[in-house]
């Protein structure tokens, strides 16, 4: 592996332990700002936020990043990182809150852009087992970031917000002197119509195949949305976790995770092909999912956890098939465009599963894992549209 790739996979390493920091001890915070234990619909508001600042300028730094190179894209990407984690440490409002989550959704190019630095240096043949090596490796920062989370929540709520600020602080300076630009930036005048968020996603009519794989980015991407919003107060309410608790179970599923998108990715789209690979993987969240909603005990959900993780393992192939659709001059438009498509789920799947698991809490709390399968049944069709089943 080559410097800039490892340098790559590092900064995305460094950025996965910083969000995995915080995940665990959320709640908490949310909890001593707003003096209340009814915090599903912020921890719903707070991501649909973060979501919605990103839907708006994803596009955008995804043509800066064509435009004007990768790098600096990447470096505001970062810092902006820090700026959110500080406010959200020191934070004693809601609106401060608030701010720190806008500032990082404004600023949070950091995987789109890096997904088109690898998409530059990668030959087309290899790009979905780099994928689903880019995927393990945020993965491994999930295994890393919410056990130290769960183990500093101890010590002080904001304790995590603060090391995820100097980690991210850490990742600018890795950045900015280790990372060299990947291709020559192109410095063409931009339009100011390019400022329009809906405007980049109109792009998505124009490429052939494009749409559809788009909207199955959309819905694979509102399912993933259930474990942030969802994840933290289901283990408070079924099993009475706490922050280390939380952050164990965390840590576990980022292991699976890790372990599926670091070897299993190409050999599945190998075997199976791009449709079998995604199906397969549906088919395996989906069998855990229906677990967990009747899980009773702990151990079930440990138990089940690999399962979920092999639910990813056709993502790459859906990445690889995108890029697949448009030249190498647009593979940062594409990237940004892919996106927002995500941060588009993530501003409304946030706000329907909080309301969802706010309504279901007090009869099935579970019933909420429930609702990801549905979402699976809009995606299958197509899934058959856009894929090819193996030759």
């Amino acid at each position: 592996m080559n410097r800039t790739l490892s340098v790559i996979f590092m900064t995305i390493w460094l950025d996965a332990i910083g969000i995995g920091l915080i995940f665990p001890i959320l709640p908490q915070l949310l909890k001593e700002v707003m003096q209340t234990a009814d915090i599903a619909h912020y921890i719903g508001i707070l991501a649909a936020l973060y979501a919605l600042m990103q839907f708006i300028f994803a596009p955008l730094a995804g043509a800066l990043s064509d435009n004007f190179g990768r790098r600096p894209v990447l470096l505001i990407s970062l810092a902006g990182a820090v700026v959110n984690y500080l406010i959200m440490a020191f934070a004693s409002h809601l609106w401060l809150l608030l701010l720190g989550r806008a500032i990082a959704g404004l600023t949070s190019a950091n995987i789109a852009v890096a997904m088109a630095w690898l998409t530059d240096i990668t030959p087309a043949g290899k790009r979905a087992s780099r994928f689903g090596l880019f995927n393990a490796t945020f993965g491994a920062g999930f295994i890393i970031g919410p056990l130290l989370g769960g183990l500093l929540g101890d010590y002080g709520v904001r304790l995590p917000f603060i090391v995820a600020a100097g980690l991210n602080s850490a990742n600018v300076l890795l950045a900015l002197f280790a990372l060299k630009e990947s291709r020559r930036p192109a410095r063409q005048k931009m339009a100011f119509a390019g400022l329009n968020p809906l405007r980049p996603m109109r792009w998505l009519f124009s490429v052939k195949g494009l749409l559809t794989i788009a909207l199955v980015f959309f819905f694979l991407s509102a399912s993933g949305e259930v474990y942030g919003t969802c994840w933290a107060l289901w283990g408070q309410d079924m099993f009475h976790w706490n922050g280390l608790w939380i952050g164990l179970s965390l840590a576990a599923f980022g292991v699976c995770q890790t372990l599926a998108q670091a070897f299993l990715p190409g050999p599945a789209t190998r075997l199976l092909g791009e449709r079998g690979a995604i199906l397969g993987g549906i088919a395996c969240s989906s069998t855990a999912l229906i677990v967990l909603s009747l899980a009773q005990q702990s151990w079930i959900v440990f138990a089940v956890m690999p399962l979920i993780a092999l639910g990813g393992i056709g993502t790459p192939a859906l990445q690889a098939l995108a890029t697949r659709q448009v030249q190498a001059d647009k593979q940062g438009q594409l990237q940004g465009v892919l996106a927002s498509t995500v941060s588009l789920a993530s501003i409304v799947a946030p706000l329907v599963f909080s309301s969802l698991y706010f309504g279901l809490r007090s009869e099935w709390p579970g019933a909420i894992w429930l609702s990801v399968v549905v979402l699976y049944i809009f995606a299958v069709p197509l899934i058959y549209r856009c894929t090819r089943a193996p030759s």
